[in-house]
């Protein structure tokens, strides 16, 4: 919708919605040139500005969506939180968050134009006041490669000159994007890359395939099965859940088993993982 079709829809002045917009009170995008905005997000907007009784709305199921995150799956299980497990990807988490089909989201979604992570995806993906993104840890990305590197692999580009065969995250999981930047970087694209045709499924399952020979590097998390060349230090994972679930029993519990020495111990085992801020408010509608 254009200015003028929000403004008539909210029956609002055309003024108040530029207002709305300098203080980011209301979704809408310039990707033409022009201010406009999406209906669904627009709608979604208003949902969640809408006040309701607590027993108007069921609670959503208990259930972990996003993405796959090896500490956090553990602590999962380990804190009795009684959250299953749903692993699909970063984007697909905040949508099931946003549809209510899931109590916790996980994601590590940069933004390549800002280099911010997760908060812009949040803020396009679930536009209502009641959102909150706590931080879980700062993550090293890079290359699995056969363990002791026998390929002797230098890097990216080093991949796409060799024709190497690189097996890749699905579409909206927070690896595929970095990659896709990470390429970008060094004038690359996925079209540069000899791409094998399964898509693993998480971090555990691209160190599976590389070390059984289906594939021989990948962008992920460090594994101990495999080799590793470090590329992206600065990785933010945060969880994402609407504001009554922080204080519910399932993240409590998941928060109190992560202060503890044996989630440190777990931490530091696994390696690649900064927790010193665990648990901060990184967003607050």
């Amino acid at each position: 919708m254009t200015t003028a079709e929000i403004s008539g829809y909210l029956r609002i002045k055309e003024r108040t919605v530029y207002e709305m917009v300098s203080r980011q009170q209301i979704p809408f995008t310039k990707a033409s040139g022009k201010l406009l905005f999406p209906r669904r997000l627009i709608e979604a907007w208003l949902e969640g500005q809408t006040e309701l009784p607590d027993t108007a709305l069921a609670p959503p199921p208990m259930i972990y969506a996003g993405s796959s995150e090896p500490l956090l799956e553990w602590a999962l299980r380990q804190s009795g939180s009684g959250l299953a497990v749903l692993t699909n990807g970063s984007r697909h988490g905040l949508e099931e968050l946003a549809a209510g089909r899931a109590t916790l989201a996980g994601a590590h979604l940069i933004d390549p134009e800002t280099g911010k992570y997760n908060i812009p995806a949040v803020r396009a993906l679930l536009p209502r006041p009641d959102i909150v993104v706590i931080h879980w840890a700062r993550r090293v990305q890079g290359l699995l490669v056969a363990k002791g590197n026998p390929l002797k692999i230098e890097g990216l580009a080093d991949l796409a000159a060799r024709g190497l065969r690189v097996v890749t995250r699905g579409e909206g999981a927070g690896s595929q994007i970095l990659l896709d930047m990470l390429l970008a970087r060094e004038g690359l694209s996925p079209a540069d890359l000899n791409i094998v045709p399964r898509v693993a499924e998480s971090h555990g399952d691209l160190a599976g395939m590389i070390e059984m020979g289906e594939a021989d590097s990948g962008l992920g998390l460090a594994a101990a099965t495999v080799g590793f060349l470090p590329l992206w230090p600065g990785e933010e994972f945060d969880l994402v859940m609407r504001r009554r679930d922080y204080f519910e029993p399932p993240f409590q519990k998941l928060l109190t088993f992560a202060r503890t020495d044996a989630f440190a111990r777990r931490a530091e085992y696994i390696s690649g993982y900064d927790i010193a801020n665990l648990g901060d408010v990184r967003w607050n509608t």
